[in-house]
């Protein structure tokens, strides 16, 4: 993990970016922490790094914990056996009617 002050990550930030694949860059102001490079390998990292800090998840999220906490949840079966009926076939699909 690298610490550099802002004025350090403007003026060379290209390196920084370099820096962070190896492990996140604490980016600081005045002495004090205000942001992380983080690098991401892809689509699909940035989109979990989003909603790791999403409000909106973290709300469903403590909702479905505290309906589970209060009994309200779905058994480990029961959730599996519900998302496999309503699963898609996987497969091709068809352009066209299918006959």
């Amino acid at each position: 993990m690298k610490i550099a002050p802002v004025a350090e990550i403007k003026a060379r930030f290209s390196a920084y970016i370099e820096a962070a694949k190896q492990g996140p860059v604490v980016v600081t102001r005045n002495g004090r922490p205000v942001a992380v490079l983080v690098a991401a390998e892809g689509d699909e990292e940035v989109e979990d790094l989003l909603l790791a800090h999403s409000p909106r998840l973290r709300r469903i999220l403590d909702a479905s914990r505290q309906q589970i906490a209060a009994g309200a949840g779905l058994s480990h079966e029961e959730f599996w056996r519900r998302a496999e009926s309503t699963a898609r076939p996987r497969g091709r699909r068809r352009s066209g009617p299918v006959p």
